[in-house]
């Protein structure tokens, strides 16, 4: 006689997944906002929770255009690489040795429109953290020891960054894209290293490295009130005449074809493609953001499942936007076995074309709309994920209250607004493109699919 466990077998039936609710509502944190007398704007956020506080500083950075701006990259990376090399009160070691004793860590960087300084600290180093920071924003010395060794490494280094293909194909990209104009240059030449001087990094410095037009964004363990007090007395000495340049508008969009870069015996093809894309503060944005985030912007998209998943042609195709002030762009990435090149460039045109002319699966858009929304929280819970956040949107004339507004305008677009702004922003023949491969294998089999210029 048989019998039939009829509760264990009801035990093993799936259950529906009940559906997701609406995403909550995102409680805006309270914002301090000021500018200081010497034109430095602060901003400061109370986050307690951990006894941390992180600092974010902007300031105004950008380059001319034309031959003028090779110099200008040059010195720029070095004055970010040496801002913390001395100042006219203590050593590197000192500053190192000072910053290790306050429980906090400090960075510096430039860009073709800032130069930026982070850092974190513990509550109680704050004071001493901020005391430091005027220090090195009115005093920094840039020692010729330091500056000449740092040079000589960033020498070295840019022969190791330009040996990459994934370099490789930035650079031709952002050359292809925008030509003379700062944002055609992120790197500089190892010939305009070697020409740079301590005494030149001063002089930058003095013109450039000033509170107008700067902002200053703290967020953690501190009252803003009080924290805005203490940016006001440690740097209260900064100032200078110097004048506030702006980036140059970008160049029209290029009509050109395919780049195609040789590099002999390459046993994978790097590609990139990019176009200009709407910034953060553009009505379409955020039609746009689910429409990428749909074909590539996240492990569920389109072009993952279908030239990852399916086919097994790459490991992790993605696309981004990138927000610099002067124009936003949409970047795609990935890097494919050289034998199946110009198959990928077909999937990833067809992905392109299929985003770009069919309405979306209102399945589709409301899961991505919900990992957006779910990203945004999420990178926003910590002290750091709020500071960075904040510093970029306020270098974008956004305020606090994205975070509010950007999920709401999520939540309301409709499928048509999706192919309204693939329409307008993703198709195809908008997009630059530039790969870097063996040409003598994949250039016949790609001009089958567009023209093809080799380099």
């Amino acid at each position: 006689m048989t019998t039939t466990d009829t509760g264990s077998a009801q035990a093993l039936q799936p259950r529906a997944v009940p559906p997701l609710g609406k995403p909550r509502s995102a409680r805006l944190p309270t914002v301090a906002d000021t500018t200081l007398d010497n034109g430095l704007r602060v901003l400061a956020v109370r986050r307690p929770g951990v006894p941390l506080v992180e600092m974010r500083l902007r300031v105004p950075f950008a380059g001319p255009s034309g031959k003028a701006g090779e110099p200008h990259v040059a010195r720029a990376q070095l004055l970010g690489d040496t801002l913390l090399s001395g100042t006219d009160r203590r050593t590197a070691s000192q500053i190192a040795v000072d910053l290790q004793s306050l429980g906090g860590q400090l960075n510096a960087s430039t860009d073709a429109d800032r130069l930026g300084i982070s850092g974190s600290v513990l509550a109680s180093g704050f004071p001493g953290m901020l005391e430091l920071l005027g220090e090195l924003l009115t005093g920094a010395s840039y020692p010729r020891d330091e500056v000449v060794a740092e040079r000589d490494r960033l020498v070295q280094e840019l022969a190791i960054y330009r040996s990459q293909a994934a370099v490789v194909a930035r650079e031709a990209l952002l050359r292809r894209l925008y030509g003379d104009h700062p944002y055609g240059r992120e790197l500089p030449t190892a010939e305009a290293v070697q020409g740079v001087t301590p005494a030149q990094l001063r002089g930058l410095h003095a013109r450039r490295v000033a509170p107008g037009g700067s902002i200053l964004t703290i967020v953690g363990d501190v009252h803003p009130a009080r924290a805005v007090a203490q940016v006001q007395k440690a740097l209260n000495d900064w100032s200078t005449a110097g004048k506030e340049l702006v980036t140059p508008e970008l160049p029209p969009r290029p009509d050109v074809p395919a780049l195609l870069v040789d590099r002999p015996g390459a046993v994978q093809t790097t590609i990139r493609m990019a176009g200009a894309a709407p910034s953060r503060t553009s009505p379409e944005y955020a039609a746009l953001s689910l429409a990428n985030m749909v074909f590539g912007g996240y492990f569920s998209s389109r072009w993952v499942a279908n030239i990852r998943e399916d086919k097994g042609y790459t490991y992790s195709p993605h696309s981004v936007f990138e927000h610099p002030p002067a124009g936003s762009r949409l970047t795609l990435s990935t890097d494919v076995a050289t034998p199946v090149t110009a198959p990928s460039m077909l999937e990833t045109v067809y992905e392109l074309g299929r985003i770009a002319t069919l309405p979306v699966g209102q399945g589709e858009l409301d899961q991505a709309r919900r990992y957006a929304i779910g990203s945004l929280q999420v990178g926003t819970a910590s002290q750091g994920g709020l500071a960075s956040l904040l510093s970029m949107l306020v270098g974008s004339g956004l305020g606090v209250e994205y975070l509010r507004d950007y999920p709401k305008q999520l939540q309301a677009v409709t499928v048509d607004d999706v192919l309204a702004a693939a329409g307008t922003w993703m198709a195809p023949s908008r997009l630059t493109t530039v790969l870097v491969g063996d040409a003598d294998l994949v250039a016949e089999p790609l001009s089958a699919l567009f023209e093809v210029e080799r380099a």
